[in-house]
């Protein structure tokens, strides 16, 4: 038996380290490598030919700002894209065929076939002063709300925050939905902007983000900040559930009819779901909203996973179809996340805004196939 020294048994665990660090950052881009298929001909992918390749570029450069710090295999290719003038769609295509290779993205039980389901930034009305009109708040994230992180006592729990509020010595939930929007108004004086719907106001949370015209005309942004730390209830499945609604009727806009029309069930309808989402201003209302890997989305190249299955910053090909049952086949980031977004071939297809994003993401929610694009090594 060889006896090492201290110094060399520093090196040898710091060499270790080191190569558990290369081979992690080799794996980032999916969670567990056997959800993956290796698939050896780019144009097996269906309609890989036809997409129109320059118009991913966009986001692949947005994507630049973030990837080479959290993976070492996109250093190169982003040295690369940000040297290059903006492509064509064969220059793209060949780039994309160069440096990257699909594998595509199977369930634990071999099922190759996920959900994918859109969103879109709305337009709201509103103002920063408050009337009979403009009466609806959108708040800040409030000051007494507590965020604990417990990575630090449970190294198991990496990523997990827990939100409350500080009652006596005492650590509780934070404010529901009831409860910051009944009539103590818990949160009342950390407003950022009032709009002029109820409605408009609860979607624009499930959306993440938007743009509010002011009684001046001017456009400005709102965008996530934080969440009030309760778990998110689709009042879409609570109206299936109870029989108001039939399941293949129900979409964004047969639950916007639902709550109009029965406006004395409305609020109760709203409070079954009890998560709440805080937003900022953003600077800038004509870029798009920042997703979870904190830079702009781009239409139609941006899409929300969940990153337990799939890390943030991979990119991917997607295989649907539109509401109008027209092919949805295109190259996509994985750029945001959402709290409905959960599984391992779950997705959510950003549409931008305007009202052909909203008419496909209100409607979208179409069986999908995707596959990884990893960069080569």
């Amino acid at each position: 038996m060889v006896t090492l020294s201290p110094r060399l048994l520093r090196l040898r665990s710091a060499w270790l380290l080191a190569l558990a660090v290369a081979l992690s950052a080799c794996t980032e881009s999916i969670k567990d490598p056997k959800q993956a298929q290796h698939t050896p001909r780019w144009n097996s992918l269906p309609g890989w030919e036809n997409d129109r390749h320059s118009e991913a570029w966009p986001a692949l450069l947005q994507n630049c700002k973030v990837m080479p710090k959290k993976d070492p295999l996109w250093q190169p290719i982003c040295a690369l894209a940000a040297n290059m003038p903006a492509p064509n769609d064969q220059t793209a295509r060949d780039f994309f065929e160069q440096h990257f290779e699909p594998q595509q993205i199977l369930t634990a039980d071999g099922d190759s076939t996920g959900l994918l389901t859109g969103y879109y930034e709305p337009l709201l009305k509103g103002s920063f002063q408050p009337d009979e009109r403009y009466k609806y708040p959108l708040y800040k994230t409030p000051e007494q709300m507590l965020i604990v992180d417990l990575s630090s006592l449970y190294p198991e729990l990496k990523g997990k925050r827990v939100r409350g509020r500080l009652v006596g010595n005492k650590v509780i939930p934070f404010y529901d939905r009831a409860e910051i929007d009944g009539p103590e108004q818990p949160l009342k004086g950390q407003e950022i902007i009032w709009v002029d719907n109820r409605d408009d106001a609860f979607f624009l949370q499930i959306q993440g983000s938007g743009r509010v015209e002011l009684p001046d005309g001017k456009i400005v942004g709102v965008g996530y900040d934080n969440q009030n730390g309760h778990r998110y209830v689709s009042i879409g499945k609570v109206l299936i559930n109870s029989g108001k609604v039939e399941r293949q009727h129900m979409n964004l806009f047969t639950l916007k009819d639902w709550l109009r029309e029965n406006d004395a069930e409305a609020q109760e309808l709203l409070n079954a779901n009890p998560s709440y989402v805080f937003f900022n201003l953003r600077e800038d209302a004509n870029e798009g909203p920042r997703g979870s890997l904190n830079v702009p989305l781009v239409a139609e190249r941006s899409i929300a996973v969940d990153r337990k299955q799939i890390a943030l910053g991979s990119a991917l090909w997607v295989n649907t179809r539109y509401p109008d049952e027209s092919p949805l086949r295109k190259l996509v980031f994985a750029q945001d996340t959402g709290g409905a977004i959960k599984g391992e071939l779950r997705g959510d297809f950003f549409f931008g805004n305007g009202e052909e994003a909203e008419y496909h993401a209100g409607r979208m929610k179409q069986r999908a196939e995707f596959w990884l694009l990893r960069p080569k090594p």
